[in-house]
C-alpha cells in the first residue's frame, strides 16, 4: 500500500487534542481572557464611535465646495443638515454609547464622551464657517444698519 503525503500535515488551527481534565482548566483562562478582550473590543468601538463625526467631516467638506458659495437650496440645504447633526447626535448621545456599556449606565465612557462632544462642535464649527462665508451670518457693521440710531441733525432750519 503506497504512503499517504498528507499525513504529515499539521492539525488546522483550532483544533485541540487535549483531554477534558485539561479542557475545564483552560475554560476559566479562555473566559477571563475573552471578558478582557470584549472590554477592550466595546472601548474600541466606543472610541471609533466618539471619533465619527471628524471621520465624517471630509466627504462633507467636499458636499460643502460643490454646493458653491451662493444662497441657492441646494447649498441651504446641505448647510441645515450641517448645523443640524451636531444638535442631533448630542441630543441622542447616550442612546448611541448604551451598546458599548455593560451596565448601561450614562456615567460610562466619560473621555470618549468627551471627544464626541468636540468633534461636534467641530462639525457645528464648520457649518457657521460655510454661512459666514455665505453672508448668512451677521458679523459686519452693514448688518446692524437697521438697529443704529442716528442723533438728531445739529443744524435746525428755521424759516
Amino acid at each position: 500500500m503506497e504512503h499517504s503525503k498528507w499525513k504529515h500535515l499539521p492539525p488546522p488551527p483550532g483544533f485541540s487534542s487535549t483531554t477534558s481534565k485539561n479542557q475545564s482548566t483552560s475554560d476559566t483562562t479562555t473566559t477571563t481572557t475573552s471578558s478582557a478582550s470584549y472590554n477592550s473590543l466595546r472601548e474600541k468601538r466606543a472610541w471609533d464611535l466618539a471619533i465619527g463625526p471628524v471621520k465624517q467631516l471630509p466627504m462633507q467638506a467636499l458636499m460643502l465646495y460643490m454646493s458653491g458659495g451662493g444662497v441657492q437650496i441646494f447649498s441651504m440645504g446641505i448647510v441645515f443638515m450641517l448645523l443640524i447633526s451636531p444638535f442631533k447626535n448630542l441630543a441622542g448621545m447616550n442612546a448611541a454609547f448604551a451598546p458599548f456599556s455593560a451596565t448601561g449606565s450614562w456615567t460610562s465612557f466619560p473621555l470618549q464622551k468627551l471627544v464626541y462632544v468636540v468633534c461636534n462642535m467641530v462639525t457645528l464649527a464648520v457649518g457657521l464657517w460655510k454661512c459666514a462665508t455665505m453672508g448668512l451670518l451677521p458679523t459686519g457693521t452693514g448688518d446692524w444698519v437697521g438697529f443704529e440710531t442716528r442723533a438728531p441733525p445739529p443744524e435746525v432750519l428755521l424759516y
